[in-house]
């Protein structure tokens, strides 16, 4: 791969678990020194939160790790981005298949589950922490770091 790779992590709102994967990938880009050549972005299926901050409480259990996410805002994901973003990783199945259903035949193949980064996990899904107390944001957390690595990984090979 000789160009920049760019990666757009999705769920539904792009409140909770889009913007804790953007971060965390984003360091674990950083820490790798491969800012240039891997481009990150986030967004939601849904349109309510366009404009707003992660949710607090994600950015509580991303500031206890030292990634900071204060800079992100909620944006809702088009077109133009299935076009442009070479992977685009769903946080669950129903966004994937929202995914799926907006693209164009010829890049659904772009189209990812994020756990599938995370073989180590059983489950194949980002579990949608909003509604929940705050183990949820921890769990979620625990998964997007570990697909991130195994992303990472991934694109490394091919960079």
């Amino acid at each position: 791969m000789s160009h920049q790779v760019s990666v757009l992590f999705v769920c539904l709102g792009n409140i909770c678990r889009s913007p804790t994967a953007h971060a965390v990938f984003r360091q674990k880009v950083a820490q790798r020194g491969l800012e240039d050549q891997i481009r990150i972005d986030s967004a939601g299926t849904g349109g309510w939160h366009i404009g707003k901050p992660a949710d607090q409480r994600a950015s509580a259990v991303a500031h206890e790790k030292g990634i900071p996410m204060a800079d992100l805002r909620a944006r809702q994901v088009d077109l133009g981005d299935l076009i442009e973003f070479d992977y685009v990783l769903a946080m669950d199945d129903a966004n994937y298949h929202d995914l799926l259903e907006m693209a164009l035949p010829e890049h659904r193949e772009k189209i990812h589950r994020f756990l599938d980064f995370a073989p180590e996990y059983a489950e194949t899904e980002v579990p949608d922490p909003y509604y929940g107390g705050p183990e949820g944001f921890d769990h979620v957390f625990e998964l997007v770091d570990a697909a991130s690595e195994g992303l990472l990984k991934e694109l490394a090979a091919k960079l």
